[in-house]
């Protein structure tokens, strides 16, 4: 039999930390969407490029607090057993993605990209780890440039023109 976990009151629950690390990314990305430019003339009207941002900023705020003040378990946050070098890896593979996006254009930074996510998080089907991040990139572009309008170039820069 395991020793039931005791928690002595000391140390924060993994619920209650999830809601500060939520309530502290929406504060933080509602301050960033004041820095957002409005068009001229866009002052008078009830709907403009910062309203949905920051609905969705004091929308988060408020849902973390209320996680924060939701009844938890007294179980203490354990971080032995979080896989620090997936978590570097996945960090590492975000900044380069944000920085390749342009020179390899979006299909073929987004393919690598989750090609590669998919392998860190285990998956090692060959077929899968081309043929899904080929298709999800593909499937991606088509609803952002012919559904919403949003232009995001496909081929890298030196075949663009």
């Amino acid at each position: 039999m395991s020793e039931p976990e005791s928690n002595d009151g000391a140390g924060i629950s993994s619920d209650r930390l999830g809601a500060l690390l939520l309530f502290t990314f929406c504060f933080g990305y509602g301050l960033l969407t004041q820095n957002i430019e409005l068009l001229p003339g866009s002052d008078a009207m009830a709907f403009d490029a910062r309203t949905m941002p920051t609905f969705l900023a004091v929308l988060g705020c408020v849902l973390a607090f209320l996680l924060f003040l939701k009844p938890t378990s007294n179980k203490a946050v354990n971080l032995g057993h979080v896989r620090w070098l997936n978590l570097l890896g996945f960090l590492l593979l975000m900044s380069i993605f944000g920085v390749s996006i342009r020179p390899l254009g979006f299909l073929l930074a987004t393919t690598l990209f989750l090609a590669i996510s998919f392998g860190l998080l285990g998956e090692r089907n060959r077929l899968r780890l081309i043929v899904i991040p080929a298709l999800v990139a593909t499937g991606f572009w088509a609803i952002m440039n012919l559904a919403l309008g949003v232009y995001v170039n496909p081929l890298p820069e030196f075949l663009a023109g």
